[in-house]
């Protein structure tokens, strides 16, 4: 397993993390992505910590908070051998104040975090969305106070756009509160928006991204083909709609590269997938998902090798996308405003 920083912190972190949507299977939503209970997640768990996947991923609103409980159950007498990352800020009830970033809710969300996941301290805990409605300085400064007290140890965002990223990170540094060291985004090969403006500030501000369904919400599992129904066990049954959008055929051209690549390679849809986000710009970890070990071993596969120039560039050109303005205008000049995604990835 590699190991990398998370952004510009001093804290290092598998590139490959475990994601736990799939413990609990509370309510149609997180029923269709899985139910595994503790027994299962004991044997996943044991499988990552062998393959040096140590960290693993949940949040307040996973089940209704069954994945923490059934995480902690998990890792329960080897809290030492493993990192948690958990997330809040989205409705977990329906009290006035059981939602958003204010000093309230974050409080009272990490303690009852604490108490599912059976710990007393959460490595690393990311605000779940932006709340437009608290001041960036008291959410800055309720997380400061709970580091110091020490539940919490480094914290992160997820699903913030760049302008609430940058202010919250700019009150940090007036204030001398701990920075955001990292970013849970989504991207994939059939979702790059992440580049446009996420990844250049990742770099100038040394935030860490820390990758959700890298699979394109299950699209890349190798089971989708051009004029082919849905397999019958998709989630994206219940969940398309839910999930981050994307066009057919914009689809299928990355399918199609994924397949030839594959052939190449002897490597699996995902694990190829996978490993082309390893090799881009400000990744630190991406958070693979498993219903059963067959799964999980499948994803693991994704480290100890990588693709070479040509099929990455491959792999490009295949998912490459027409940012949106600014951001296809400032390619035109980039001898002052370089693009920081390799050049091999050309606008279509």
């Amino acid at each position: 397993m590699e190991y990398r920083r998370l952004g510009a912190s001093g804290f290092t972190v598998p590139v490959l993390s475990f994601g736990t949507g799939t413990f609990g299977g509370k309510g149609d939503f997180f029923a269709a992505w899985g139910s595994t209970d503790v027994d299962e997640a004991r044997r996943l768990v044991d499988i990552c910590i062998d393959a040096g996947v140590t960290m693993f991923d949940s949040a307040d609103i996973y089940s209704g908070g069954a994945s923490e409980s059934v995480l902690g159950g998990a890792i329960k007498g080897r809290r030492d051998q493993v990192l948690i990352s958990t997330k809040a800020t989205f409705r977990s009830g329906d009290g006035a104040n059981q939602v958003g970033s204010s000093r309230f809710h974050l409080i009272n969300a990490i303690d009852a975090a604490l108490r599912r996941l059976g710990t007393d301290y959460i490595d690393l805990f990311q605000l779940h969305g932006f709340d437009a409605l608290t001041p960036v300085e008291e959410t800055l400064s309720t997380l400061d106070d709970l580091m110091r007290a020490g539940k919490v140890r480094y914290t992160g965002v997820s699903n913030f756009s760049g302008w609430h990223l940058m202010k919250s990170l700019a009150a940090a540094d007036r204030h001398g509160y701990p920075r955001y060291v990292a970013n849970q985004t989504y991207y994939s090969l059939i979702g790059r928006d992440y580049e446009s403006e996420l990844m250049p500030l990742g770099l100038d501000q040394g935030v860490g991204a820390v990758v959700w369904s890298p699979l394109g919400w299950g699209r890349l599992t190798g089971k989708l083909r051009r004029g082919q129904p849905l397999p019958a066990t998709s989630r994206l049954h219940e969940t398309a709609d839910m999930g981050p959008p994307v066009q057919d055929e914009a689809l299928y051209r990355v399918v199609d590269a994924l397949d030839v690549i594959a052939a190449e390679t002897g490597k699996s849809i995902p694990q190829i997938a996978l490993n082309w986000l390893l090799q881009r710009p400000t990744v630190s970890t991406v958070v693979i998902g498993a219903r059963n070990e067959e799964q999980l071993r499948q994803n693991l596969g994704a480290v100890g090798w990588n693709l070479d120039a040509d099929q990455v560039a491959k792999l490009d050109e295949a998912s490459a996308f027409t940012p949106v303005y600014p951001y296809w205008h400032q390619k035109g000049f980039s001898e002052r405003n370089p693009d920081p995604v390799p050049a091999s990835a050309k606008r279509r």
